[in-house]
C-alpha cells in the first residue's frame, strides 16, 4: 500500500519549546498535577483535545479577511446559515460561541427536575448542562462499546433495546429529547452506524420522542460509515452526512471539532416554538440571532471549513493517521481500546496500571507520566471525570479508566507522532514505578478541568 500522505503543504508554521526533565517536574508541582492547569508554551505535543486546536487552511484565513462585522444580518452568517441547511436540512440555525453555549441554551430549556435525556454516551460538558439544568443524563452504550478489548465496527452505538425499555419504564412525558454523539468520544471516539441512528430515530417516532444529535465530528463518523456499513462504499461523504441528519429533529455542534476552526458552534432545530424560544435566550446570553457570540469572520472560517471536512482524500488521511499511532501502540504491546476511533487513540489506563485502584485514578496517573517522559499532555477520561460519591459515601468509578490521545487536525506530523509513540512505549515499560493520587481540592462540577492533585507515597 502506498503511503497516504497528509493532503496538504505546511504554509507557516509555530515554534515548539523544548523542556527538559526538570523543567516539567516543577511544571507539574505548579499545576498541582493537572495538565489543564499546565501552561501550552510549556507542552512539546499537546493531546489534550481536538476541540479548537485545528490547523485553518489559507482559504479559511482568506474568509477571515472578508467577515462582515454588521451586528444584525451580516453577509457571513448567511453563507455559515446556508452551509449548514445544506448539510442539515433543519429549518432554524442558531450560532453559538461553541458547543457547551448551544448545549446549555438547549437544556436550559427543555431539561428540569424529574426530566431524563438519554444518550449513547454524554461527554463531561453535555452531561453537566443536562445536570445543571436539573435533569439526569442517562448513558445507554451497547455491551461492546464498554469493553476496550472487543473489536466491532460501530461500538458507539445506542443500546436500542435498552433505550426503549427505559422510555417504557420512565414515561415518554418525562423524556424532553433524545441524544446520541457521532463519533461517541467518551465511549472511545467510536462511530454510530447509520442502521443505529435509523433504529434511534423510528423508536423516538413511536414515543413521540425528538432525536437530537451531538454532531462534533459528523464528517469523521460518516466517512467511518463509508467504509464500514453495507451499501454506503459508493456514496459521497456528503450525502451520508445529510442522511444522518435526515433522521433528526435538530442537533448541538461544536465547531472547533469536525469545522476545523478554532472557536464556534450552532444549535439546529425544526421546531419552530422552540426556535424561537432558544434565540431569546441566544440574545441574553450570547448576542444577536446572526452572530450568536461569534465574529463575522468566525462565522465565514466555519462555512469553509464545513466544505473542506467533506473532502475525502482529507477524511482518509485524518483517519488513517490515528489508526497508525493504534496500530504501533499494539505492536508494542501497551493496552488501548479497540479498534482505534476517529480522532484519538483512548489508552486503557486500567490495564496499563493494574497495580492503581480507581479511586487514586490510574488515568490520572499516566496522564502525569507522558508529560513528565515526554512533554505530551493528554486527558483523563476515567474516574476523575465521570467517577462519583454516593450520598452514603461510596466511590463509584467510571466504566472505563482511559487516557485520550485527541489528535489535533492538521497540526502533527508523523515524526511527531512516531515521537509520541515512543514515549508512550518508554511508560509502559516502567509503568511499575507510577504512583496514584488524590484529590485535594476540587469544583462542584465539571472537576478535572480545575481539580488539584497530589501523589500517593
Amino acid at each position: 500500500m502506498k503511503t497516504i500522505i497528509e493532503p496538504f503543504k505546511i504554509k507557516s508554521v509555530e515554534p515548539i519549546k523544548f523542556t527538559t526533565p526538570e523543567e516539567r517536574e516543577e511544571v507539574l508541582r505548579r499545576g498541582f498535577y493537572n495538565l489543564f492547569l499546565v501552561p501550552a508554551e510549556d507542552v512539546l505535543i499537546d493531546l489534550l483535545t481536538d476541540s479548537g486546536t485545528a490547523a485553518m487552511s489559507a482559504a479559511q484565513w482568506a474568509g477571515i479577511m472578508q467577515g462582515d462585522e454588521s451586528y444584525a444580518g451580516a453577509r457571513s452568517f448567511y453563507r455559515f446559515e446556508k452551509k449548514v441547511k445544506e448539510l442539515t436540512g433543519f429549518t432554524n440555525v442558531i450560532p453559538t460561541h461553541q458547543g457547551r453555549a448551544a448545549e446549555k441554551i438547549l437544556f436550559s430549556l427543555v431539561a428540569g427536575k424529574g426530566k431524563f435525556i438519554p444518550n449513547n454516551s454524554h461527554f463531561d460538558t453535555t452531561r453537566a448542562n443536562v445536570e445543571f439544568a436539573g435533569g439526569e443524563a442517562v448513558d445507554l452504550p451497547t455491551a461492546e462499546g464498554q469493553d476496550p478489548e472487543a473489536i466491532a465496527d460501530f461500538k458507539g452505538n445506542m443500546d436500542t433495546l435498552a433505550l426503549e425499555a427505559f422510555i417504557r419504564k420512565t414515561g415518554r412525558e418525562n423524556i424532553p429529547l433524545c441524544m446520541i454523539t457521532i463519533t461517541n468520544n467518551s465511549g472511545g471516539g467510536q462511530p454510530v452506524s447509520m442502521e443505529n441512528i435509523r433504529e434511534t430515530h423510528r423508536i423516538c417516532r413511536k414515543y413521540g420522542i425528538p432525536l437530537f444529535l451531538d454532531a462534533c465530528r459528523f464528517a469523521e463518523n460518516a466517512y467511518f460509515i463509508k467504509k464500514r456499513e453495507t451499501g454506503y462504499a459508493d456514496k459521497p461523504v456528503k450525502e451520508i452526512v445529510q442522511e444522518m441528519f435526515s433522521y433528526a429533529d435538530g442537533a448541538t455542534m461544536s465547531a472547533k471539532k469536525d469545522a476545523i476552526v478554532n472557536m464556534g458552534g450552532f444549535l439546529g432545530l425544526n421546531d419552530e416554538s422552540l426556535a424561537a424560544r432558544a434565540r431569546n435566550l441566544l440574545i441574553v446570553t450570547e448576542g444577536f440571532p446572526t452572530y450568536g457570540g461569534l465574529a463575522g469572520r468566525d462565522l465565514e472560517a466555519i462555512a469553509q471549513g464545513l466544505d473542506e471536512v467533506l473532502d475525502e482524500h482529507y477524511l482518509q488521511y485524518r483517519i488513517r493517521s490515528v489508526e497508525y499511532l493504534g496500530e504501533r501502540l499494539v505492536k508494542a504491546g501497551v493496552p488501548i481500546l479497540l479498534p482505534p476511533g476517529g480522532h484519538a487513540i483512548y489508552l486503557n489506563a486500567r490495564k496499563f496500571l493494574p497495580q492503581i485502584p480507581p479511586e487514586q485514578f490510574p488515568g490520572q496517573s499516566l496522564v502525569v507520566e507522558l508529560y513528565r517522559r515526554g512533554g505530551i499532555r493528554s486527558v483523563e477520561i476515567g474516574s476523575v471525570m465521570f467517577g462519583r460519591m454516593t450520598a452514603a459515601g461510596t466511590f463509584v468509578p467510571a466504566r472505563m479508566e482511559l487516557v485520550r490521545l485527541a489528535i489535533p487536525r492538521r497540526v502533527y506530523t508523523q515524526s511527531h507522532i512516531d515521537y509520541v509513540i515512543e514515549v508512550v512505549v518508554e511508560c509502559f515499560e516502567r509503568r511499575g514505578d507510577f504512583p496514584g493520587y488524590r484529590i485535594i481540592e476540587e469544583p462542584p462540577m465539571l472537576r478535572h478541568f480545575t481539580a488539584k492533585f497530589a501523589p500517593i507515597r
